[in-house]
């Protein structure tokens, strides 16, 4: 089983920067895959950005395609996403994710298997 424990969320200014972390414990040895989601209220989860862990291959969504970067530690207990130039739609509750498929689309919540609770953003 793995843990997720999520911090850095804060409220900032637009074109500010913020870097969130997550903590990750327990059993990763058949992990492949972690990422950041987000949600907003009354939206669906949605994919930021994933790495997968052989190799390092990043992955995001459009709308953060250069602002954002992912990072993992090499022993996989810390996940970090570097937030820059932040916007209004960015304000979201960010969700750290774990998967040990590496068989779907790096985007779709359904794969994942472990998730945290969350750290709110909020761009104002």
């Amino acid at each position: 089983h793995v843990q997720l424990v999520e911090s850095g969320g804060a409220s900032v200014q637009p074109g500010g920067s913020l870097r969130l972390s997550c903590e990750v414990s327990g059993d990763t040895s058949n992990i492949n895959f972690m990422a950041w989601f987000r949600q907003a209220p009354g939206k669906a989860r949605w994919g930021v950005a994933a790495i997968k862990s052989e190799g390092g291959t990043t992955y995001y969504t459009d709308s953060v395609s250069g602002r954002f970067t992912i990072v993992q530690d090499k022993d996989k207990s810390r996940l970090y996403l570097q937030m820059n130039a932040l916007a209004p739609e960015d304000t979201a509750m960010y969700i750290c994710a774990a998967r040990r498929t590496q068989f779907r689309s790096w985007n779709v919540a359904e794969s994942y298997d472990y998730w945290g609770q969350g750290t709110q953003v909020t761009v104002s």
